[in-house]
């Protein structure tokens, strides 16, 4: 296996977020979110929100994982979202994670959060929550393998001629240890697999 790392995303990764959201969306949620709407994951609307995103600072971030010279998936983070006054200050949100399918099931997704955990903690955040559509089992899983639960949350988007339903989850921040051997963040307790 090629080396696998996080890094912070520049805006020369932008196309390749759009691409790895809308490509990855289409493969786990085409069932679930119309076509019109996963057609904006990949315009010109997208690629001006990320370019925002990677630059917005001030508690957001967004990592890449890579795989040899691959961007591989990715992870933003940010505080907490105001619109939900029932939150303590403190939390942060997991805003996106996501890995593409074929690169699944090695590591990168840990990786990711381990580094995002790392960065959140530096930022003063004590805990997390994110939402998860909740037919999502994949990330589901990966969440479920850091010791977060659902915390009984539930909102429906409405998604043009459907709505879709999410579920909230939250958890600790896990502090990152870096492992040495793989240049790659892992949560403590949680093996890195190659």
């Amino acid at each position: 296996m090629a080396l696998a790392l996080v890094r912070a995303a520049t805006p020369d990764d932008v196309d390749e977020i759009v691409r790895i959201q809308a490509d990855t969306w289409r493969a786990a949620y085409a069932e679930l979110v119309p076509e019109a709407a996963l057609e904006r994951l990949s315009g010109p609307a997208a690629r001006a929100a990320w370019t925002a995103a990677v630059a917005a600072g001030d508690g957001h971030h967004v990592l890449v994982a890579t795989e040899g010279e691959w961007i591989v998936g990715f992870c933003a983070v940010a505080p907490a979202d105001e619109d939900e006054p029932e939150l303590a200050a403190g939390l942060a949100q997991i805003v996106t994670l996501l890995v593409e399918p074929r690169w699944g099931r090695r590591g990168h997704g840990r990786r990711l959060l381990g580094a995002a955990f790392e960065l959140l903690v530096a930022d003063g955040a004590e805990g997390a929550i994110a939402w998860l559509p909740e037919q999502d089992v994949a990330s589901r899983a990966c969440y479920d393998r850091i010791g977060w639960d659902p915390d009984g949350m539930v909102r429906t988007l409405d998604a043009g001629d459907r709505e879709l339903r999410e579920i909230r989850l939250g958890g600790p921040l896990r502090v990152a240890n870096r492992d040495p051997r793989s240049r790659s963040f892992t949560p403590d307790g949680f093996p890195d697999s190659p």
